[in-house]
């Protein structure tokens, strides 16, 4: 009997050190999307770019971690086609925007999580476009084996000042708002 508790007590232990660990979840970044929009003065533009690689991190059921990679080169508006299209993704490419042929990856890396129930996690991570790094807060929403966000960049950050009021004076109908917003959809 004595013999059988023991190893009760050892796969106890066993098992809540392992369910303790923390698991990778690689993120499928071909079911994923990320979607952009941003807003002027006279309308807006809105597109997608693509999630070049990404992983999850959990202990337990509980979110621990995250970090991810985006593919900068393949950003892209949606709202427009044909040469419109192609000037406005050239334009964004360059360097007045994110300059993808220098910074082809931009990097989110998840520092500080927070369980608010449900499901739903606040998220600090650190953001990194142009080889600049900022701070970013959000709410992320777990379910099964998806995750789904938004929120907002202060592109200035970032060494993106093209079309800003906060710089430029005069801009009149052709000021660009300083934040766009990212909706994140991810399945892993």
């Amino acid at each position: 009997m004595k013999n059988f508790k023991t190893i009760a007590i050892a796969l106890f232990v066993f098992v809540s050190a392992v369910s303790a660990t923390a698991q990778a979840k690689k993120v499928d970044a071909a079911k994923s999307k990320i979607s952009w929009l941003a807003k002027k003065v006279t309308g807006q533009h809105d597109g997608t770019v693509n999630l070049k690689s990404g992983t999850l991190v959990f202990k337990g059921k509980k979110l621990s971690g995250g970090t991810f990679t985006v593919d900068m080169p393949t950003l892209t508006s949606t709202d427009l086609t044909g040469e419109y299209q192609g000037k406005l993704n050239g334009h964004l490419k360059s360097d007045d925007f994110f300059g993808t042929e220098k910074y082809p990856n931009a990097v989110l890396v998840f520092k500080k999580i927070a369980e608010k129930g449900n499901n739903v996690y606040t998220v600090t991570a650190d953001l990194t476009i142009k080889d600049k790094t900022n701070p970013v807060t959000f709410d992320l929403s777990v379910a099964a084996n998806t995750a789904t966000t938004s929120f907002k960049v202060d592109r200035t950050k970032y060494d993106i000042k093209y079309g800003s009021g906060s710089f430029f004076d005069n801009l009149g109908d052709k000021a660009i708002d300083n934040e766009f917003e990212l909706k994140v959809a991810l399945q892993f």
